[in-house]
């Protein structure tokens, strides 16, 4: 079959290609309490809580195998707070392909497509979490990793641990390596993604 890249507006998404996209989520990180049930809802609730510029809006780049979905990235807008002043990044989320075609090249196919908004200059840079083992496909896509502390003032109770990371995986990135990231404490003001 012949490989397709796509860019699906998570607003117009179709129930299938939502499905479809939530199912592989879920293959790549099976979780008992995030099935693809609960994907699919988390996919559209980041739609539905959107009202910001469209150039920004959450979408899904993937590639498809004739019909089959079988790689995934979603982007998401973050405004965050430095010292510098607020940023609206390009949140990068939920870079998976599946398992059967690992070592294809399709992660890189969709991140860089992602990436693609930054180089347009549509975002200023893209920021998201990885672990150590992923962190050098990131960097040969251009990622630098952030010496920022990261928080979330948002948290329920941000006093009682004003400096806890809200990425749950070890590293955190940005795309690209050019200057202007700011310095000090990056706010997400809100869960990370």
């Amino acid at each position: 079959m012949t490989l397709t890249d796509q860019i699906l507006p998570l607003a117009t998404l179709d129930p299938a290609d939502l499905r479809a996209i939530a199912e592989l989520i879920y293959r790549t990180w099976p979780k008992p309490e995030k099935d693809a049930a609960f994907r699919a809802r988390q996919l559209q609730d980041l739609a539905d809580a959107y009202g910001g510029a469209g150039d920004q809006a959450p979408r899904a780049f993937v590639v498809r195998d004739g019909d089959q979905i079988i790689a995934n990235a979603i982007i998401e807008p973050r405004t965050i707070h430095s010292p510098a002043g607020d940023l609206t990044v390009l949140g990068l989320g939920k870079v998976c392909s599946n398992p059967a075609r690992r070592g294809e090249g399709l992660g890189a196919r969709v991140v860089r497509a992602a990436f693609n908004l930054v180089d347009r200059g549509v975002f200023p840079f893209a920021l998201f979490q990885t672990s150590e083992p992923v962190r050098p496909f990131y960097e040969r896509l251009g990622a630098v990793t952030v010496a920022n502390p990261i928080v979330n003032s948002q948290a329920a109770n941000p006093a009682a641990n004003p400096a806890a990371n809200p990425f749950g995986d070890s590293v955190v990135m940005r795309y690209p390596t050019n200057e202007g990231w700011p310095d000090g404490v990056i706010d997400l003001r809100g869960p990370a993604y």
